[in-house]
């Protein structure tokens, strides 16, 4: 795309992280690509909006009263004005030269509607084990797109095309946050966009600590929603029998059980199933997941809490 100014913009959603989100900004603000970027703020309860106005005048601060959770990138979105958005979270940002590498994959491929980065984690920049499963996806790669189709990604590690995005209704408000790559990445394929890992683009991810049992609560009833919301009514089925079965001995899927249920009613009021090829593929994703790997929404989840 020939249009004036930034390409990519970037889009930061935080609450209550200020030290965190100050280390990333530094990494944002500095890039080469000199990005316009988008703090959502999540209603935060520290000195977040404090912080960024004194030290990164530069950057915009759209200030939520409440927890709106991956919603907020929605809104994000909305608001900064560049064809394309990379998404950081408060403790990730991108590599100097990533986010020109990632215009050039889109301007280049015009069905391309979202691309997967590359993310290496901590100081030691480890692969995230996700690189690996997304590389060999067994969704196959079209001949129209840089790299092999994807269901999933990690957000902080993700580009898109501006108008994909919100054509595709962006993020889900029934999942929240927690998983909700997964849903957008059907959403898309489901649309006509392709999803693509491409790992020539990298972020850079410092997570906090293990997620807690409740985090590990909330991805099983993410997965779930996910599932009633695009895939088939049996599979959903026998996937909430699984958990079922588990909620009785296992505290952790009595809580993710809980949490299902309470947004049944929704999801089957929104259902909207993914057209046949989409599944199909779909199915071949989930037959990539062998009984003893994490599944891929949980490695999707971010670390923290927004």
């Amino acid at each position: 795309m020939n249009a004036p100014g930034p390409a990519v913009g970037v889009v930061v959603a935080t609450r209550d992280r200020a030290e965190r989100l100050a280390t990333a900004l530094e990494h944002l603000t500095a890039l080469p690509e000199r990005p316009p970027v988008v703090v959502v703020d999540n209603g935060s309860t520290d000195h977040t909006r404090a912080m960024v106005a004194e030290r990164f005048p530069q950057v915009r601060v759209l200030a939520h009263e409440a927890n709106r959770g991956a919603l907020a990138r929605n809104d994000g979105v909305r608001a900064i004005g560049t064809p394309y958005v990379a998404f950081s979270d408060d403790d990730s940002w991108w590599r100097p030269g990533a986010l020109a590498r990632a215009a050039a994959l889109l301007n280049g491929h015009p069905r391309l509607g979202l691309l997967a980065a590359q993310v290496r984690v901590g100081p030691e920049e480890r692969p995230d084990p996700l690189n690996a499963t997304l590389a060999a996806s067994p969704a196959g790669r079209a001949g129209d797109l840089p790299g092999p189709e994807v269901f999933g990604f990690l957000a902080c590690g993700a580009v898109v095309r501006r108008g994909a995005f919100l054509e595709a209704g962006g993020f889900h408000p029934l999942i929240f946050f927690g998983g909700e790559e997964t849903l957008l990445a059907y959403d898309l394929a489901a649309m006509g966009w392709g999803v693509s890992y491409c790992p020539e683009v990298v972020a850079h991810h410092h997570p906090a600590p293990s997620p807690s049992k409740e985090r590990t609560a909330v991805m099983r009833r993410n997965e779930l929603i996910g599932c009633w919301l695009r895939r088939p009514l049996p599979l959903a089925a026998r996937r909430t029998a699984g958990l079922l079965t588990e909620a009785g001995r296992d505290p952790v899927a009595r809580t993710a059980l809980r949490g299902l249920l309470a947004r049944l009613p929704a999801a089957l009021w929104q259902r909207r199933p993914l057209p046949p090829w989409i599944e199909e593929a779909a199915r071949r994703v989930d037959g990539q997941r062998s009984d003893d790997e994490p599944r891929l929404e949980e490695r999707q989840a971010v670390t923290h809490d927004r």
